[in-house]
């Protein structure tokens, strides 16, 4: 099963990758996401304001309840209606974007989730990352009551953007 995609958006033009596994299966063993691409976006990340222009690349059904806003980044679209997110230059600035994938972590997850698997040690790079902002989770156990969601909103936010549940704890 292999299935190549074809990318043309306004961040990439003629860019192409290949699927070569069941969407949403057969994850690395040190990742477990709790939230899909499609959950994310129903929920509310980014202000709204990401892969606005991507809907040819992912299954239509992931944006039909998504909250999005093509015009600018809107933090009252988030799901806790805080901005949790740094400019793009930022992540440019400090080398965390991946070439094949502009537009950074999400982008990199929502093409990994739809099967694209990596050979060059950017998969297990990303990996990394989202492990690493777990310590984020347990910032918020340790410091608000369970439910409570006027607690750590930023932090909680920040968490969705890298698809643990949030609302969970």
């Amino acid at each position: 099963m292999t299935k190549l995609v074809l990318v043309k958006d306004l961040m990439q033009a003629d860019y192409q990758y290949q699927l070569t596994e069941i969407e949403g299966q057969n994850f690395h063993l040190d990742f477990k996401p709790q939230l899909s691409p499609k959950e994310m976006l129903e929920m509310g990340v980014f202000g709204g304001k990401y892969m606005t222009d991507c809907k040819d690349e992912f299954p239509k059904d992931w944006f039909a309840k998504a909250k999005l806003f093509h015009e600018f980044h809107d933090p009252n679209l988030n799901f806790f209606k805080v901005n949790a997110s740094q400019p793009l230059s930022v992540w440019k600035q400090k080398g965390w974007i991946y070439k094949d994938d502009p537009r950074g972590w999400f982008q990199w997850y929502c093409r990994y989730f739809m099967g694209r698997r990596l050979q060059d040690g950017e998969d297990e790079r990303q990996i990394k990352r989202w492990r690493l902002f777990r310590r984020h989770l347990a910032q918020v156990e340790r410091n608000c009551l369970p439910g409570d969601f006027s607690c750590r909103k930023v932090q909680r936010q920040a968490l969705l953007h890298w698809a643990y549940d949030a609302r969970s704890f």
